[in-house]
């Protein structure tokens, strides 16, 4: 009995050792992982044209109010609220029965005063006159004159003329209104809107900014470009006439921390009217020998810096710090940290660790935004809105 029971303790022991030696065989002929696939985009330096997107408001050309410079009751209004009018245009008659009759008078007064200096004048070579009497003929002619000037002004401003080219509002006097000379209210007001002024306001510390990267020489500025204006309407169209700026105020607004701009834009169409709110695109100069890194391809540390897992030339990850300094449209601006033909990893970064092999291939998560011409931009500083555009030439 004793025996049986050895003999099967043995055989049990035997069949757990060949188990046993058997999973450690499986375990040694297992399939080896592959390293994991990465999507990679190719960092290459280029030259970028940065602009800055600032608040502005449109502002009229030229603007009239047409106000009356004699009293009377109108007797027509001759132009459709709404429309262009030229300079010069009649735009409204007042009765001028009293004014041509006072114009009549002093004509008369007038020709009575030429007639008697003649006569004096002619006195006056043989002393049939004295040397007053024909100083009071010559004084009365003279006033005769600015008498009948004066009348011949009120008669002509009867007639109430554009004094300006432009679009003219609605009129806030109609036919039998009794108008004033100096009244408050004014009857209408012409705009002139093409071309049509655009007022921006920049903050100081942007400018600030923009000058040290000129000095430093980071930012070349051409003056022509620079003093380009575009203009983005609040559909998210850019508008098709770009503009140039025409000064800059000397002086900081206290309360805004800015300062005042001017630009001014052909407006042929227009589609811009006075008192629009629109977003003005200004260019600030240029960068050399920066890249454009898409967005997900930047990571950020603990200490919340930018970097990049980029894929060495032994085919391993490693982690490289960068300066970027901006969104461009979907990408990132860095200026260091880069070098020319660095692999930057966009896709399969869950997965990575320094030194770990990988395998490389394109990526397919990445689209580059950086158009400026279709409004679409997502850059975003936080004191002003800032974008920018690859050099296509």
């Amino acid at each position: 009995m004793y025996l049986r029971f050895s003999i099967i303790k043995v055989v049990a022991v035997t069949t757990l050792l060949a188990l046993i030696a058997g999973c450690g065989q499986e375990q040694s002929t297992a399939p080896q992982m592959p390293p994991p696939a990465v999507g990679v985009v190719v960092a290459q330096p280029t030259t970028l044209n940065l602009t800055t997107d600032l608040p502005g408001r449109t502002v009229a050309y030229r603007l009239a109010e047409v106000r009356p410079q004699v009293n009377g009751i109108i007797k027509k209004r001759l132009f459709e609220e709404g429309s262009y009018v030229e300079e010069g245009q009649l735009l409204y008659q007042i009765d001028d029965a009293k004014y041509k009759a006072e114009y009549q008078r002093t004509q008369a007064t007038l020709n009575n005063a030429e007639r008697l200096a003649k006569r004096y004048k002619e006195l006056k070579k043989t002393n049939a006159v004295s040397q007053q009497q024909y100083d009071d003929a010559m004084a009365a002619l003279d006033l005769a004159q600015a008498e009948a000037e004066i009348a011949k002004i009120d008669l002509d401003y009867t007639r109430i003329v554009a004094p300006i080219s432009g679009k003219i509002g609605r009129s806030s006097a109609s036919e039998g209104a009794l108008v004033t000379d100096g009244q408050n209210l004014s009857m209408a007001t012409i705009q002139q809107v093409d071309p049509i002024y655009v007022d921006i306001n920049q903050p100081v510390k942007q400018l600030y900014r923009l000058r040290e990267q000129m000095e430093s020489g980071q930012l070349t500025v051409s003056e022509d470009e620079h003093a380009k204006v575009r203009l983005l309407l609040e559909s998210g169209q850019v508008f098709e006439h770009p503009g140039m700026l025409k000064f800059s105020e000397v002086s900081v607004n206290e309360g805004t921390g800015s300062v005042a701009l001017r630009a001014v834009f052909p407006n042929p169409e227009g589609k811009l009217l006075p008192g629009m709110f629109v977003k003005t695109r200004l260019n600030s100069g240029q960068r050399d020998n920066v890249y454009l890194v898409p967005q997900q391809g930047v990571q950020r540390d603990l200490q919340g810096n930018p970097i990049a897992w980029v894929v060495n030339d032994s085919d391993q990850v490693e982690i490289k710090t960068l300066t970027a300094e901006q969104s461009v449209g979907n990408q990132w601006l860095v200026t260091s940290g880069l070098v020319n033909g660095d692999r930057v990893v966009t896709e399969g970064l869950f997965m990575l660790r320094p030194g770990v092999p990988v395998t490389v291939t394109p990526a397919s998560n990445v689209a580059p935004d950086t158009d400026l011409t279709d409004g679409n931009e997502k850059a975003q500083e936080s004191d002003v809105q800032t974008t920018a555009d690859t050099d296509k030439s």
